[in-house]
């Protein structure tokens, strides 16, 4: 019975000290902090996520700020472009599909077509003319979606910019110990530094103690 619970009895663990002999290598193991990858947007400031956020999906940053009714505005803005830019850039394929037509000498729609002018000679409009205003139409409208493309990357940035002035911004001191004040003064003439003028200047006061 007495071998059976010795048996049975938890055993003992025996420790054993290694020292670091002169040949052996130290090993240093890393703490949890250090071995932890961080988030790459951790370090980054809110200006900066505002503006990234931005860039990858319009409104995204405006929403970060917390400035919601800018989001509206800017998908109409984007609405509005995306409209022209498809519009502008089908006119451009089917005047340039025409005009590849008409330099071929085939038959197609906008041969015999009054609106660019293409009567018969003996009605004193030559045929010629049609051809001209086909090329007219072609260029105007790809004026007009390259214009279009330009303003939609415009936009682009300014939605961008905005997220990240507004940012900024919000993180301003405009506490009320801060004070603008308008008082008169004397400032250079121009053209002659060594006679004054009178003017105004702006006066920021901070009313902490």
């Amino acid at each position: 019975m007495l071998s059976i619970l010795s048996y049975f009895s938890p055993a003992t663990v025996s420790a054993q000290i290694v020292t670091v002999g002169q040949d052996s290598v130290p090993v240093v193991i890393a703490s949890p902090d250090t071995a932890q990858k961080r988030f790459f947007l951790s370090t980054w400031d809110k200006p900066a996520k505002a503006a990234l956020f931005s860039a990858v999906i319009p409104g995204a940053g405006q929403v970060y700020n917390k400035a919601y009714w800018k989001v509206p505005i800017i998908y109409a803005t984007g609405a509005v472009l995306g409209y022209f830019l498809i519009d502008n850039n089908k006119n451009y394929q089917d005047f340039r599909q025409a005009l590849i037509l008409r330099n071929r000498d085939s038959s197609d729609v906008y041969v015999n077509s009054r609106i660019y002018g293409v009567y018969s000679p003996q009605n004193g409009v030559l045929t010629q003319r049609g051809t001209e205003n086909l090329r007219y139409s072609r260029d105007f409208y790809r004026r007009n979606r390259d214009l279009t493309i330009m303003l939609s990357v415009l936009a682009w940035g300014l939605n961008v910019a905005e997220a990240y002035v507004h940012a900024h911004l919000k993180d301003f001191d405009i506490s009320e110990d801060l004070s603008l004040q308008v008082q008169p003064g004397l400032i250079p003439a121009q053209g002659n530094p060594y006679s004054m003028a009178p003017g105004v200047t702006l006066v920021l006061y901070s009313n902490s103690k």
